[in-house]
């Protein structure tokens, strides 16, 4: 990843999937900003990431809400989906998260809120970046579990201490709240809608329910992605995520979806026994993948490009199915938490509840801020 630091009046981020690539960025950036100098990152694949929000008055430090990143960590996080509290991270982790968490507010004598971004990578847990502020993700975990974080910061700052505004411990809830960001991609034709480390969206919305994945399709309703109940399901993935996407296709089917993929997918589902129908990519043949999309025979999209090549050739296929409506999932993580939320859709009709009715059953009493 490439970063020049004042590219144009801003930051430009690339991916680097060869050394040809990166030497190519590399030309590009000195170019444009000879002077500027150019970060590289590399990338912990496959890792999850963590957001937390903490707040501290300088003596005692009370985490105010663990977010667990649906997408890998390498997707902005203002992109990346996310559900609190987390869901599949175990104890150990969430203790470590939790203790480096206080560490590092004690050690660096923050007053006031701090967010903190993590990756875990086989239960190892590493700190990618640590903003002594607030952050985007507060309001989020404000309306997620009833405490004003906002607030009581805000008279932290002015001398109050946690003791005294009766916020001493970090707050448990019974439901699980996901937030989900919009993206403007059916105003921009063309655009490619892959989500990476630039931030993309324009706004983020927020669903809430006892399971994880009804919340999850409330977020994707609520951002504009109207999953569907049935029909055809293009699925399409890199060849990493191959053995794991034979899970989700097995569900699919299951719940009465048509599975259609290109050569590799369709091989590697084939392989194990499921129900699938191949489909050209574009250029292939008659009848190929995009024109089934423009004449409206596809009702979701579940890509996983990769490298440069692969995102070529996917742009016009996921501007196609943007354009008309058709929702698409571009990571791994996303098409699981997807599946899980359709589970409940095919049986089921989706319950309407205030938020109030859910915070104020889960948080009693709710935090002073007077």
């Amino acid at each position: 990843l490439t970063r020049p630091s004042n590219v144009l009046g801003g930051r430009a981020m690339r991916i680097a999937y060869n050394e040809d690539t990166l030497e190519g960025f590399l030309d590009e950036a000195i170019n444009v900003s000879p002077e500027t100098p150019v970060l590289i990152d590399k990338f912990l694949e496959g890792a999850a990431e963590v957001d937390v929000d903490a707040i501290s008055d300088g003596h005692h430090v009370v985490i105010g809400g663990i977010m667990e990143h649906i997408e890998y960590a390498g997707v902005h996080s203002g992109d990346s989906a996310c559900v609190t509290p987390p869901h599949t991270l175990s104890e150990t982790v969430k203790g470590a998260i939790r203790d480096q968490t206080k560490r590092i507010a004690s050690e660096l004598s923050v007053k006031g809120l701090l967010n903190i971004q993590f990756a875990i990578k086989d239960e190892t847990v590493y700190v990618l970046e640590v903003n002594p502020r607030a952050s985007r993700t507060v309001p989020f975990i404000s309306k997620a579990t009833g405490v004003p974080l906002a607030a009581l910061a805000a008279k932290v700052m002015m001398g109050c201490s946690l003791k005294d505004l009766g916020f001493t411990e970090e707050k448990t809830v019974k439901h699980f709240s996901v937030k989900e960001s919009v993206l403007p991609f059916s105003r921009f034709a063309g655009v490619d809608i892959t989500l990476g480390p630039e931030m993309k969206s324009t706004g983020e919305v927020m669903g809430i329910d006892s399971s994880f994945g009804v919340a999850f399709i409330k977020s994707q309703f609520a951002a504009g992605q109207d999953l569907p109940k049935e029909g055809n399901v293009f699925v399409s993935v890199k060849d990493s995520d191959k053995p794991f996407v034979v899970d989700i296709a097995k569900v699919l089917v299951k719940l009465g979806y048509n599975v259609i993929a290109t050569k590799g997918t369709y091989e590697t589902l084939k392989n194990e026994d499921i129900s699938c129908e191949r489909v050209n990519k574009i250029g292939e043949g008659p009848n190929d993948i995009l024109e089934r999309i423009l004449g409206g025979e596809i009702h979701l999209v579940i890509n996983t490009p990769s490298g440069p090549k692969s995102q070529m050739d996917v742009r016009p296929i996921m501007s196609g199915a943007v354009m008309r409506g058709i929702p698409c999932i571009t990571t791994l993580q996303g098409a699981k938490a997807a599946v899980h939320g359709l589970k409940f859709l095919k049986t089921d009709d989706l319950q309407v509840k205030c938020i109030q009715d859910w915070v104020d059953q889960d948080i009693k009493p709710l935090v002073k801020t007077s």
